[in-house]
């Protein structure tokens, strides 16, 4: 379920809660009988309405709020999340996957009225919890964090998003825990240092682990993650890292199939045979390259030497990426098989090389397989909508829109039954949907 107003919603559970406290009754609640996941975003999450979700469906298992507040609440009972409330969740204790949300979409807010003492009293009652995502919790400290971690020895899937006051000590003795982390995102944790991910890195399970922005984080961090043997997904955008880190991953063991490096303005044209020395070039099917201005036409060179089977490749903002790139990309050999076979998704919005003679390298039957493509707005309009209507399958950005679905946001989605999880673990799936080579056919 998508957004729904909040009164709305309280007045549903209303009937719901009444029906359930009459005396004598033999009919099911009139709604949400047996209700075991629920996914909402409202305009506030209340104290109110996390009693009446917790009173009205005590049979859930995953719960999923979200909310965007247009401005900051007016007092801290009636339309904000408090301590109370937080005591409220999970009365009868079978909540496996939560996820509490303040999104910062149109103003810079927080649940400013919750801290320690709140997250202490929750985790009390969510020991069975396998996943939790806390967003906009700035007054909380590693305290309330660790309280969580110690608390669910069951806990697989961890996200943490602007933890303003989430420090090193979090991961201090994860190892004298039983837990078994395979999930974890700590977007926007500047005080995490590269201790705290050493720390962290003695999960061995870590599959998919995303620390964008986290801007204390340099190459000693990658060093530690780069022993891991099962850690598919990495994202690192904004952090400090330099070509070092590259050179860790590059002889790691780690087998990626997704790496972000979006803005790690450290990096120059020597990371990219760094990273592609070892294995992961036989493995890595995302890279995104892109706000790194030192990159240039010679690091897609080396990319397209090394016969990476990517499927996704962004290199977006990037003043010294150029039609040679495209060039080359389009020439790409793969298991003997040319023209740009393996890519599906390419991003050079706004690189600063890319011209008009770049479009006849987007031609039939050079990049068959490809099905996102971001460009400059600027470029020639009639040659771009001549491109749409020679390849239909093609989907054309040229407005700045992100590409894919990685970077719309996935904060509850961790929080989703195992059937809807899938992470974006296969990055060579877009929109849901693999590219058949039938479907490349009838292109062609």
């Amino acid at each position: 379920m998508g957004f729904i107003p909040l009164q709305m919603l309280l007045a549903l559970l209303a009937v719901a809660i009444e029906s359930r406290q009459r005396i004598g009754y033999v009919k099911a609640p009139v709604f949400f009988p047996s209700l075991q996941k629920l996914r909402l975003t409202v305009e506030f999450i209340t104290d109110d309405l996390i009693g009446s979700i917790s009173t009205a469906l005590p049979l859930l298992t995953h719960l999923d709020l979200q909310d965007s507040p247009i401005m900051e609440p007016e007092s801290a009972t009636a339309t904000d999340l408090t301590d109370a409330g937080l005591q409220q969740i999970n009365p009868k204790g079978k909540l496996k996957h939560l996820s509490l949300i303040r999104s910062q979409e149109f103003i810079y807010t927080s649940f400013r009225h919750v801290n320690d003492l709140g997250i202490l009293l929750m985790s009390e009652k969510c020991s069975n919890l396998e996943s939790i995502c806390l967003g906009g919790f700035s007054r909380v400290t590693d305290t309330g964090f660790r309280a969580i971690i110690h608390s669910c020895p069951g806990l697989h899937k961890l996200k943490v998003t602007n933890g303003s006051h989430l420090t090193d000590l979090v991961f201090h003795d994860i190892v004298a825990t039983s837990l078994c982390l395979t999930h974890v995102s700590l977007r926007w944790c500047t005080l995490l240092t590269d201790v705290g991910i050493e720390r962290l890195s003695f999960n061995k399970d870590l599959n998919v682990l995303d620390l964008k922005d986290c801007k204390s984080l340099g190459d000693e961090a990658v060093r530690a993650l780069s022993c891991l043997p099962r850690l598919r997904k990495l994202v690192l955008d904004g952090t400090v890292i330099t070509n070092q880190a590259m050179e860790y991953l590059g002889a790691g063991v780690c087998p990626l199939a997704s790496l972000s490096l979006r803005g790690c303005y450290k990096l120059t044209n020597d990371c990219i045979p760094l990273l592609l020395a070892g294995s992961v070039k036989e493995s890595l099917h995302a890279l995104d390259l892109s706000r790194i201005p030192s990159l240039t036409d010679d690091a897609i060179m080396v990319i397209v030497r090394a016969r990476t089977p990517l499927t996704e490749l962004r290199l977006r903002e990037n003043p010294e990426i150029g039609d040679a790139s495209v060039k080359a990309l389009a020439s790409m050999q793969f298991e003997g098989v040319t023209c740009g076979s393996t890519l599906q998704l390419l991003d050079l919005y706004d690189c600063g090389g890319i011209t008009l003679l770049a479009m006849k390298w987007f031609k039939k039957p050079l990049f068959p397989r490809l099905r996102w493509l971001g460009l400059k707005g600027s470029l020639n309009r009639i040659m771009v909508d001549a491109l749409v209507l020679t390849r239909p399958f093609l989907r054309l950005a040229c407005g700045g829109e992100e590409l894919g679905t990685p970077y719309r946001d996935t904060s509850g989605e961790w929080c989703r039954h195992e059937d809807d999880d899938s992470e974006d673990l296969e990055p060579w799936q877009l929109d849901g949907e693999p590219v058949s080579d039938a479907e490349t056919t009838n292109e062609e």
